[in-house]
């Protein structure tokens, strides 16, 4: 079974987020940022990383406040997974609210700092950062500087959770082919 982890965007959306085709210019690094994408920053991808393993770890429970090492069981987590964390987020208030955009969890130093260890390959959520606004920027690049991207905005983690509990999965990360963009749109398949 192949579940479709990207938001799906759409002309109204982009309408909405004052992306459309009249203001690309003047917003055009915002393009990069729209639905599911991961945040490059100033690194290039590499597509040896386009299969990978995946886990997903459900931290739904938390609403509030950061998500440490010991709310999670990182020890099945292997180098080069594609760690994900279904928060709710995405499905309680919608994508691109203001109560999306400023959601009250994000996770710790320490658990970033413990994937980071684990070698991983990409960290996914279903909000729009894995940082509350202000350290957003600075965690994103601290990641992208260890080789480690971070994908915001996944879709449908409650069913893939779901399906899958504790098992891995194998997930496919294709993002589109843009350079000089900070953030890259994607599609993410998880095959379960």
């Amino acid at each position: 079974m192949k579940l479709d982890l990207s938001l799906q965007v759409d002309k109204k959306l982009l309408e909405t987020l004052g992306l459309a085709v009249q203001s690309i210019e003047r917003d055009l690094d915002k393009a990069g940022h729209v639905g599911t994408h991961f945040d490059v920053m100033d690194k290039e991808f590499s597509i040896e990383k386009i299969i990978t393993k995946g886990r997903v770890f459900d931290i739904s429970g938390l609403t509030t406040g950061e998500v440490k090492i010991s709310d999670v069981n990182l020890s099945s987590v292997q180098p080069d997974d594609f760690v994900m964390f279904y928060s709710g987020t995405l499905k309680r208030w919608g994508y691109g609210t203001k109560e999306y955009l400023s959601a009250n969890i994000e996770l710790s130093d320490e658990l970033i700092d413990e994937l980071i260890a684990k070698n991983v390959s990409f960290i996914g959520v279903d909000m729009g950062g894995v940082k509350k606004p202000q350290d957003h920027r600075r965690i994103d690049q601290y990641c992208a500087d260890k080789g480690i991207f971070i994908i915001e905005n996944l879709n449908n983690l409650d069913l893939l959770y779901e399906k899958t509990k504790d098992e891995s999965f194998t997930v496919y990360t294709f993002p589109v082919n843009m350079t000089g963009f900070s953030g890259l749109p994607c599609r993410i398949i998880a095959e379960v």
